[in-house]
């Protein structure tokens, strides 16, 4: 039953924000249920979440005002993709703009999604290893400080009170296996 998806009736934008937008989408299923669905949707192109890596084996957070939340987070540089621009180019940018680093080596780890029964947006997973000084001029209103963390000491981060993105969490997660399985296969 999995192969099979419903039928799309209809898809009709019923609101939009700078950042999103909300549809409407008529479906009928394959025994003959129509239901319609809304969905928050963003940008076609998604966004990039960015797991940067020194030598030394420290993770580069960033501790940022999140609105949402309505106080300092701490997590990992992020932001869209821009049309034309491909994931590896929109991850160091991103990089660049955030944290004052550009990386030589970037590596997509997986794609995420946040409650995709109504938010139809994909957040790509890229490790950046081979760091070098490079700052790029960002949009963020204030500076964001950049707070290096040994990921060796994932318990001692994930202990921080700032930090409660999933998707962060999720990421230095895969980030760090990802690391250890490499070490073990040299």
């Amino acid at each position: 039953m999995a192969d099979r998806y419903p039928e799309t009736l209809h898809r009709n934008v019923v609101a939009r924000s700078r950042l999103f937008r909300v549809e409407a989408i008529g479906l009928r299923f394959s025994n003959g249920v129509e239901v319609e669905y809304e969905r928050l949707g963003g940008s076609a192109a998604g966004a990039v979440l960015v797991v940067p890596i020194r030598a030394d084996g420290c993770v580069l957070m960033i501790r940022e005002y999140a609105a949402g939340t309505e106080r300092y987070e701490l997590g990992l540089p992020k932001g869209r993709i821009e049309a034309g621009e491909a994931r590896e180019q929109a991850a160091n940018r991103e990089l660049m703009e955030e944290v004052g680093y550009g990386a030589k080596r970037l590596t997509h780890l997986r794609d995420l999604t946040l409650a995709p029964g109504y938010f139809g947006h994909r957040t790509q997973i890229v490790l950046a290893e081979e760091l070098y000084e490079q700052r790029l001029p960002g949009d963020e209103p204030e500076a964001i400080e950049v707070v290096p963390w040994p990921l060796d000491d994932l318990p001692g981060l994930l202990a921080q009170r700032e930090l409660t993105e999933a998707r962060s969490i999720a990421a230095l997660y895969l980030a760090r296996d990802y690391l250890l399985e490499k070490k073990r296969s040299v």
